[in-house]
């Protein structure tokens, strides 16, 4: 039996990605060439396998640059946050676990690593520190790739994936200022920092009060054209011996409105459910398996709103964009004009709609076909 061509939930392989050649080139450009780059976009849209893809290449083709992804989700304070960041750059230095001992204790000054290695290093290997020692002597820690780099003449690039959870911490304020001061002076070190929560990547990167402005280019990612997906689509149902119809490829991009994360689920769904060629039934019957499969996240997503907030996202559905004009307020019960911009902004923060030119959309497409099911009783297929 085939396995499905379609990824979701993971960062994609070479043979799921669709298209981003706009954006490879750009990021390659930028890493090898020493210009940090932030990539902002909405949560799922493909911004860690595009990551992924381009340190792939750069690891095939430029041998003088060592690179180290670290994901931030699981640091849930600065302490936890160095020594992620002390551990896997001194991984990245060198594909050996003795020299990663070795590297350490030359590197630091001021501060006394302690290395814990187990049966296997390269999943069983840490660094800690003294916490008030650490405090300290951050500026060690931070400026460690840049030291390695410069020793080894080579040089590194940091990936720092979901880096907005840092604006948590704290004394975030303090630690954000320390970080731009130490590296925005590295020379052979370049910086890529994305994370899923746009609307605090776009304020820690384009707001001028904050110390990461202009720190170096900002690639917003965008949406993956329809004629790039439904070719996609296509190529991927014949290499597993299956087919399918020129309206059904077309019908998947459309109903989840290019969303990466969501056009590789119902293709998996459609996939699934097609025994030699997928048409508009296959289809349809693959958006019902995709939203029943999401409903107890709709359902506590809800959980959380506010009345007003739930009225508030069934005047965006309905197609309103004057939100605070009298009579919208009062048809769909808003309350008054402040508590219509203060929910706006909550729900942007949640990554429940977004700003599309003026006009709020929701950000999840499945979530707005059952929210239009649920609340105003219209068929998925509208």
């Amino acid at each position: 039996m085939n396995t499905s061509p379609f990824k979701f939930g993971v960062t994609v392989s070479e043979a799921s990605f669709a298209n981003r050649t706009r954006e490879i080139q750009k990021l390659y450009e930028n890493l090898t060439q020493g210009v940090n780059t932030a990539i902002i976009s909405p949560r799922r849209w493909g911004k860690s396998s595009l990551v992924e893809k381009v340190i792939q290449e750069i690891r095939q083709k430029e041998k003088g640059i060592k690179i180290t992804v670290i994901d931030l989700f699981s640091a849930t304070n600065e302490e936890e946050f160095l020594e992620l960041f002390a551990r896997e750059s001194i991984k990245a230095s060198s594909g050996k676990w003795e020299e990663w001992m070795q590297s350490g204790k030359r590197f630091f000054k001021q501060l006394v690593p302690k290395f814990s290695v187990g049966i296997d290093p390269a999943t069983d290997f840490s660094v800690s520190f003294d916490w008030s020692e650490l405090k300290k002597h951050q500026d060690e820690i931070l400026n460690l790739p840049e030291k390695m780099a410069a020793q080894k003449k080579v040089k590194f690039i940091v990936c720092l994936d979901e880096f907005q959870n840092l604006a948590s911490y704290p004394d975030y304020e303090k630690l954000e200022k320390k970080m731009r001061s130490v590296w925005q002076r590295q020379k052979h070190v370049t910086y890529c920092l994305y994370g899923s929560k746009r609307h605090m990547m776009t304020d820690l990167f384009n707001s001028p009060s904050k110390p990461f402005y202009r720190f170096g280019d900002i690639l917003p990612l965008d949406k993956i054209a329809t004629e790039h997906w439904v070719a996609f689509i296509r190529e991927n149902f014949s290499k597993t011996g299956k087919s399918i119809d020129d309206k059904a490829a077309e019908m998947i991009p459309f109903m989840m409105k290019n969303h990466s994360w969501y056009v590789q689920q119902l293709a998996h769904y459609t996939w699934q459910l097609t025994a030699k060629k997928a048409s508009r039934r296959e289809v349809e019957k693959a958006l019902e398996e995709l939203i029943h499969t999401n409903i107890p996240f709709y359902q506590k997503e809800i959980e959380r709103l506010s009345a007003t907030q739930l009225n508030l996202l069934k005047a965006i559905q309905a197609g309103e964009y004057k939100l605070t004009a009298s009579a919208v307020m009062q048809t769909y019960r808003l309350g008054t004009p402040r508590n219509v911009s203060k929910n706006k902004t909550k729900l942007i923060n949640a990554d429940i709609i977004h700003d599309v030119q003026g006009k709020f959309e929701f950000l999840d497409p499945a979530f707005e076909k059952w929210f239009l099911k649920q609340y105003h009783n219209k068929s998925f297929y509208y």
